[in-house]
């Protein structure tokens, strides 16, 4: 398929809702009080405008906002972050010069970084795409690289992504003239298109040169195509989505994955915000305040006010009766809710928590401070292990042909020599480390019950080296002790 008409609305109108929801998730990602005040002010809900983050606050130049924000949302996406790349999968192919190859595209571009990324945009946005993408001028290798939910307009036929057109607003646009570029990945091609037009229409189509962001991809196209287009010389789609959970409660039937804050974790938020100001407020007007007569002021000048120094040592005699009331000096100053406010706050986040997916225990709460074992830390953290699990799912399949898209490219455009490109098996951890004293438990029984061979001792030690290091070492474990078998024909008599 081309690309779309001049004149098309956009962004389209059928994508609006969806892209009205993550503007919400976004901007508590974010963290930012600015964008949280301006998503609220602008909701269509009556309800949503009177949330702590939708009121409207007095303008007074010198008013400090005081409205505090728990930056919870993005430690909830953090955390689906950590607990699925924190330890980078294991990626594996058949052929020898093949995981070489893999191993250095792995390192050289830095992909745990890019999943680490990729995985905590798509917990809070409720999902992300991968892109396979090359830049010859600036390396000489395929470049995985992450691409976000609300710039993209999908096309999927039986749950199964079948093309994606990815978007951008360029510098240079104003209010009146936007700029957009449009990148749309099929099978086998990569077409590139630069637009201008309004807020809400995409316009019309102009040269590539037209820009300076896009005249770089001049170099790129094919010479005896349409000028737009760039043959990747392989079958498969250089772009991938990965929903953050399925299914999306809000549009059901959907592909698109929903947000691990859908379902009314919004309002916990706002909630654990206004618990925070609350507090916050109780120590603002608990701070002590002196109430004095009028005579105690002194006079700083025609114009100029009056004012009670509070750190002054010596008073001059004032003429007041002492026994008149509201003579003497009054010290004011309340209480603090503190564990009203605590039990308030936890009890929100412990709901946010379970909403979202996880345990508490994975967001900092119920920790005693000693070391336990990987037993012990996926029966607390239960539930955030399951999470896991589903969103390992999610990521298995998406991984494993993005890498596959890498090696053929790097095999088809790069020309690298002695590969053979297949698809690599991804295998995720536990997700939860053994301590040493845990792990030597754990062997010696295993020891005592016959159970396992040395080798297969070494391999649960050491479950990061090959199968040569394990012969190796194991090789030296039984002839230190002895368990070695004996040489027929050294020790045979002569």
């Amino acid at each position: 398929m081309a690309l779309p008409d001049n004149g098309t609305a956009w962004p389209p109108p059928q994508w609006a809702p969806i892209y009205a929801e993550m503007r919400v998730d976004d901007a508590w990602y974010s963290g930012d009080r600015g964008r949280l005040a301006r998503v609220y002010h602008n909701a269509p809900s009556h309800h949503e405008r009177r949330t702590l983050w939708g009121r409207r606050r007095q303008q007074h130049p010198h008013r400090r906002e005081h409205r505090l924000h728990v930056p919870l949302p993005g430690d909830i996406a953090s955390t689906s972050a950590d607990l699925l790349f924190a330890d980078m999968p294991t990626l594996t192919v058949g052929n020898t010069a093949t995981q070489d190859r893999l191993s250095v595209l792995l390192d050289d571009g830095r992909v745990q970084q890019v999943l680490l990324g990729a995985a905590e945009q798509a917990a809070a946005l409720s999902g992300v795409f991968l892109r396979v993408t090359w830049d010859r001028d600036l390396t000489d290798r395929p470049l995985l690289t992450v691409m976000q939910p609300d710039g993209a307009i999908p096309e999927f036929r039986f749950g199964m992504l079948r093309a994606v057109t990815f978007w951008r607003e360029l510098d240079g646009s104003t209010g009146q003239s936007v700029f957009r570029h449009l990148e749309r990945h099929e099978a086998g091609s990569i077409r590139h298109g630069l637009y201008e037009g309004g807020p809400d229409s995409l316009g019309r189509l102009v040269p590539l040169t037209a820009h300076p962001d896009t005249n770089s991809l001049i170099a790129s196209l094919d010479a005896d195509g349409d000028g737009q287009t760039i043959s990747t010389g392989i079958r498969d789609l250089t772009a991938a989505y990965v929903p953050n959970m399925l299914p999306n409660r809000l549009h059901r039937g959907s592909p698109v994955g929903r947000s691990d804050y859908a379902g009314g974790v919004h309002d916990l938020f706002d909630a654990l915000d206004e618990t925070w100001t609350s507090w916050m407020r109780d120590i603002r007007l608990a701070r002590a305040r002196l109430i004095v007569p009028d005579a105690y002021l002194r006079s700083n000048g025609r114009g100029e006010g009056a004012s009670f120094d509070d750190d002054r040592e010596v008073f001059q005699q004032l003429n007041i009766p002492p026994t008149e009331q509201g003579s003497g000096i009054t010290l004011s100053q309340f209480a603090i809710r503190v564990e009203e406010h605590r039990a308030t706050a936890e009890a929100i986040v412990r709901q946010a928590a379970q909403s979202a997916g996880y345990s508490p225990q994975s967001l900092g709460l119920d920790g005693i401070g000693q070391a336990v074992t990987a037993t012990e830390i996926d029966s607390r953290d239960q539930r955030s292990m399951v999470t896991r699990k589903k969103k390992v799912g999610y990521w298995r399949h998406p991984l494993a042909d993005m890498l596959h898209v890498m090696l053929q490219l790097d095999a088809s455009i790069f020309k690298t020599r002695g590969i053979v490109p297949e698809r690599p098996r991804v295998e995720f951890g536990d997700g939860v480390a053994e301590s040493e004293q845990a792990t030597a438990t754990t062997l010696d029984l295993l020891n005592r019950a016959g159970a396992v061979s040395t080798g297969t001792k070494v391999k649960i030690l050491h479950p990061d080296w090959d199968d040569a290091a394990v012969k190796a070492e194991a090789a030296a474990i039984l002839a230190e002790t002895g368990a070695a078998a004996p040489d027929p024909v050294g020790n045979f008599p002569m």
